[in-house]
Order: structure tokens, then sequence, then C-alpha cells
């Protein structure tokens, strides 16, 4: 997605200095809002229906934000862990979703690849455009979760790699891994872009960072969120071309089931949400192990939003 790589890997540095804080198929089985929680300013359509992605910071997004509605008497349903934005996108144009966590960028390449758009005001303002009649998104945080090409201290130090362009030279003998639908949406965007043409591309999902490690890949897309940058000792290659959009996180809605308070809500969420602290969050979640929903929980009370 976009900026020097090499930033995130400095947050998360400083992100591990912090002392620690502590199934089913989520189309059919939700998990409901607690009791008590009365909808006093639930949406004409009835509840919120709060969705989100199958990866760990997607569904504490959903989270926060299924909370933070909670919190102002809105009822709310929660689908999470549902899967990859095909899915999810039919699902909030449809209305079976009211709200979802996402990513500017990877956002507008999905409902236009033909963008071109990579700062992020350029980015929101072709979704505005783009978008169809159902759907939009609201305010943008300041929180980016960047996508980017990683690999492994030796590997770098090896084929002397420190932007993507490096990878050129050496991409026709390299296997890449990332999500199930990497190849699909970025194979094309590295030819043009970079003219990086992989050896073989594998499906590695969530242990990315560690196919990284192992050297089941060579070069793989992890989130620049991912504490495992540090933890695996990798280096994230500098976006010297700007492959990757903006990726600043924003909620995703279908205006039909929303109001003016899942509006404000939202929107007062974005205006509290930073990369070091959601990297802090993540940590939390992917190191310390803990839940989702505690980790919100807290989040919220921190910032007033609880």
């Amino acid at each position: 997605m976009k900026r020097l790589l090499s930033t995130a890997a400095v947050i998360l540095s400083a992100v591990f200095t912090l002392t620690a804080c502590g199934g089913g198929d989520p189309l059919t089985s939700a998990s409901a809002s607690p009791a008590g929680s009365g909808p006093a300013s639930a949406p004409a359509g009835g509840k919120v229906i709060v969705g989100s992605a199958n990866f760990p910071e997607n569904v504490l997004l959903a989270e926060i934000y299924a909370q933070a509605l909670e919190a102002k008497g809105v009822q709310v349903e929660r689908k999470l862990n549902i899967g990859s934005r095909e899915v999810l996108y039919d699902q909030i144009k449809s209305g079976g979703l009211t709200v979802l966590p996402e990513y500017v960028g990877s956002l507008l390449a999905f409902v236009d690849n033909t963008s071109t758009q990579k700062k992020k005001d350029e980015v929101v303002a072709a979704l505005k455009e783009k978008l169809p009649a159902e759907l939009e998104i609201l305010q943008p945080a300041a929180a980016e979760d960047n996508n980017s090409l990683t690999v492994s201290k030796e590997t770098a130090a090896k084929d002397g790699l420190t932007t993507i362009e490096d990878l050129v030279k050496v991409a026709k003998n390299y296997t890449v891994g990332g999500p199930p639908e990497f190849k699909s949406r970025q194979e094309k965007n590295f030819k043009d872009t970079y003219g990086l043409e992989f050896k073989e591309w594998k499906k590695t999902g969530d242990a990315t960072a560690d196919a990284i490690k192992n050297g089941t890949v060579q070069v793989g897309n992890v989130f620049t969120t991912d504490p495992k940058i540090i933890i695996n000792g990798l280096v994230s290659l500098q976006d010297t071309k700007s492959a990757f959009a903006a990726e600043n996180i924003t909620p995703l809605v279908n205006k039909a089931g929303v109001n003016d308070t899942v509006r404000t809500t939202l929107d007062a969420v974005s205006a509290k949400l930073d990369t070091a602290g959601l990297v802090a969050l993540m940590k939390r979640i992917a190191v310390d192990k803990d839940d989702a929903a505690a980790v919100a929980k807290d989040w919220l009370s921190q910032n007033g939003l609880g």
C-alpha cells in the first residue's frame, strides 16, 4: 500500500517496550449484543449488524465499533470472522451487514480495479464517487494498516534488498506468500508498477510472517501492524513507487441501516484511532493472547468512548 514501511517497524519496536495489559459459520451463528443494551437509538431498520473479515485485526476493529455503538444504546448483532472482502462486500451491499471495518486503498481497488489513486485524500474522494448508492464510508481514521512485501533479515542482506524495486533482480527465483486472494489482487499491479514476476505464489494467510521466517517463502505480504515483523526479525521493503495505496481504516456502512447516532459514534472512534495505538492493541492480541472483546473494551474506556 504506500508509505516507507520501515516507519511501521519503528512503531512496532516501541510497542515492545510496553508492559502487556493483559467457529462456526458467522453468517449463520452470530453473537448477539449483551442483554440490557437497549436500542434507544437504533436505526429504523432495527439492530445494527457489525461484521468483520477473517483476520484478528479486523475482528478487533469490529468489536470496537460494536461496543462503542452499544455504549450509545444501539442494539448490535455481531457477525465476525466471515471471510474475505469478496464475501463481505455482497453482504453489506445487500443489507445483510450494516457496518464493516474497511481499508480505503484495498476497498477502492476492489470496487474499481482500474483506479490509480494512492494518496489518502485522493483515494477517499474516488471511493465516494465509485461506491454504489447503497454504501458509504464514514470518517477515515489516522490509523493505517499497510500492505507490505517483507523478507527475512538474512534474505535482505544476502540479496541486497531494501526496496520492492530491488526484488526485480531476484523475484523469478522467489516464492511469494500471502492471503488466498493476494495473487488475483496484486500480480498485475506488481508487474505494472515494478516489473515483478515471482516464481511461485503460495497461500500462506495469517502464517505468512512465519513462512518467511522458516523459508517456506522468500517474500510475503505481511500487514505492517503485525507484531511478528519484530518477533521474527523481518524487513518490510520500501514501496518507492507506491504499488500499494493508502490504507486508512474506515467504517463502511449500508446507508439504510444507520442513523445519526451510528454515524457520530463511529466517527468518534475514527477520530481516536491512530497507527501506534493500533499496533499496541495488536501486540496484546497477537503476543499476549488477550481476548479481542476485552482489548476493545479497554481501548474504548481509555478514550472516553465506552
